[in-house]
């Protein structure tokens, strides 16, 4: 699938990256609909919840980009969002640990259905941008940043509003100080859970100036150390002080530049169906069994009804031998069963449980097959004869002998009567009988073996005529109650792989770069693309760890 064509401007010319991203949800819930039980329940219903949040999110458009400043408790993340509005709104200090509330600042026009959808109140909203304060910022028109609750909070309810707003936003900045930037919390609780979302993530590390100037820049190399660690290697750190005003214009600007590209709306659903892609990709193995071992249990089958020696007796007969051809002898159950479950071992090898247990169901019981084989058996055609063909030769053989016989008989005759009548034993008229003798001879040499020929033809011809009806009957029933149904399950376990494919990631939906702000180093010195860098793909058939509104 081709990678969809951004455009820097929502409205009409952000259709063809709405319209792609719809197709892959679509494709995705199509691989649910098909997988049906055989994805573990808890995966659907988180991909679900994936796939709803992607679609509402479009649904309101790509004009605006959903920030969220997210944070522990002591960083300064709502001093932080003060600093960004300019406002004293967000709740700061004592009161600050107490409240579930989300506050959210927009620059450029109302977006109350984006912030209804984020569950918003309106006493909570401010406008930042107005008539009054004309084109000042407009660098950052399009922008809507909530102040989120603190994530490790003593209340569940904090966590809770955290945990339901992060896959809404579009670019996470997480918010850390000097002092619990290596929280396990954070890490553990979020971070590492992340690993594919880092192209939509920010780390802020706010209260610099509690901090000598000389070990900034360590300090902030120690986060990029640890967030490389979480997987998110590349991951923007910008170190500002909130109260002080430090670093916060390179924060502006590192918004506005992301606001910019008007694309991180579509980025972050990307993500998010990357997520969803990979939990279904988790449900599936890499690849179906190449073939079905359907000779093996033919075989199987075959010896346990007898088939070859049926097949010897008729051969005997046809040769001529006063033998009685039995009949097919019942399929046992127990070879059947057998021949059943070494089906499932070579086939349900590499697939997961589920897909492994519906292969299992899908076939047909044990009885079922016996009958089935039974039936199959008993039309087929075991009657058998001496060899007509080999007996015409075989009476051809006797006359020729018989005449071969008279023939020097008569030779023997004429010969006596010579002697006795004194000529000789050379006599007139000996030549013709003695020419007559020698061909029956001859031919009576000639057609003995090759009667007993014919009939050892004859015989195997007609032997391997009852084997090959036999396995093509036992074929037949193993084609019907078996390949047809594993082939069913095993085309929709190929559907449902396909369908969730390559997982869709940030890297396809990824913008031209834009320009790339002051201060924005790794801690390797080294300095990443404007805002987002494209993301890590992820093994499809690796579940990830859970997304972020998943405890």
């Amino acid at each position: 699938m081709n990678a969809p064509q951004l455009h820097r401007e929502g409205g009409p010319s952000a259709r063809p990256v709405t319209a792609e991203l719809e197709h892959r949800a679509s494709e995705i819930e199509r691989a649910l609909e098909i997988g049906g039980d055989r994805i573990d329940p808890r995966v659907v219903e988180q991909v679900t919840a994936r796939l709803a949040g992607v679609r509402e999110r479009l649904a309101l458009g790509v004009d605006h980009t959903v920030v969220a400043l997210v944070g522990g408790t002591g960083s300064g993340k709502s001093s932080l969002f003060n600093a960004l509005s300019d406002f004293d709104f967000a709740d700061v200090g004592v009161t600050r640990p107490t409240t579930s509330k989300v506050t959210a600042c927009t620059w450029g026009g109302k977006a109350d259905p984006l912030l209804e959808w984020l569950g918003v109140e309106h006493d909570r909203r401010i406008e930042r941008e107005s008539d009054l304060l004309g084109d000042d910022e407009a660098a950052l028109r399009g922008l809507v940043l909530l102040d989120l609750p603190d994530h490790d909070s003593v209340d569940p309810a904090h966590r809770a509003v955290v945990d339901r707003l992060l896959p809404m936003a579009d670019l996470l900045v997480w918010v850390v100080d000097p002092q619990k930037y290596a929280d396990d919390a954070l890490h553990t609780g979020y971070l590492r859970r992340l690993e594919a979302h880092e192209a939509a993530m920010l780390v802020v590390l706010n209260q610099v100036d509690t901090v000598p100037e000389d070990q900034r820049a360590p300090l902030v190399a120690d986060v990029g150390r640890l967030l490389a660690e979480d997987g998110l290697d590349g991951v923007p750190v910008l170190a500002v002080s909130a109260r002080r005003g430090e670093g916060i214009d390179t924060l502006r600007a590192r918004l506005a530049a992301v606001v910019g590209r008007r694309s991180v709306a579509a980025e972050r659903a990307g993500a998010e169906l990357h997520d969803a892609a990979a939990l279904v990709s988790s449900q599936v193995s890499r690849r179906e069994p190449a073939t079905f071992p359907q000779e093996q249990f033919v075989d199987a089958v075959a010896e346990a009804a007898g088939l070859e020696v049926i097949a010897d007796a008729v051969e005997a007969v046809v040769r001529g031998n006063d033998v009685r051809v039995p009949e097919f002898g019942a399929v046992g159950h127990d070879t059947v069963q057998l021949a059943r479950s070494r089906w499932l071992d070579q086939l349900e090898a590499g697939l997961t449980s589920r897909w492994a247990a519906a292969l299992g169901e899908a076939l047909p019981p044990v009885g079922v097959l016996a009958r089935a084989f039974d039936d199959a058996l008993h039309g087929v055609e075991t009657q058998a004869r001496p060899s007509r063909a080999a007996g015409v030769v075989q009476v051809l053989a006797g006359a020729a002998w018989l005449a071969a016989l008279a023939a020097g008989s008569v030779v023997l005759g004429t010969v006596l009567m010579g002697v006795v009548s004194g000529g000789g034993l050379v006599a007139p008229g000996w030549g013709p009988a003695v020419l007559t003798a020698l061909v029956a001879l001859g031919c009576g040499l000639v057609l003995t073996p090759t009667a007993l020929a014919v009939r050892r033809w004859s015989a195997r011809k007609r032997a391997a005529t009852v084997r090959r009806d036999g396995r093509a009957a036992l074929a037949g029933v193993v084609s019907e109650q078996l390949v047809a149904p594993t082939s069913r399950v095993l085309d929709e376990h190929r559907r449902v792989r396909e369908l969730a494919g390559e997982p869709l990631s940030a890297r396809r939906l990824a913008p031209e770069p834009g320009p790339r702000p002051e201060g924005t180093e790794r801690s390797d010195g080294t300095k990443p693309s404007d805002g987002i860098r494209p993301s890590g793909s992820t093994s499809p058939s690796t579940a990830p760890g859970p997304g972020p509104g998943t405890p």
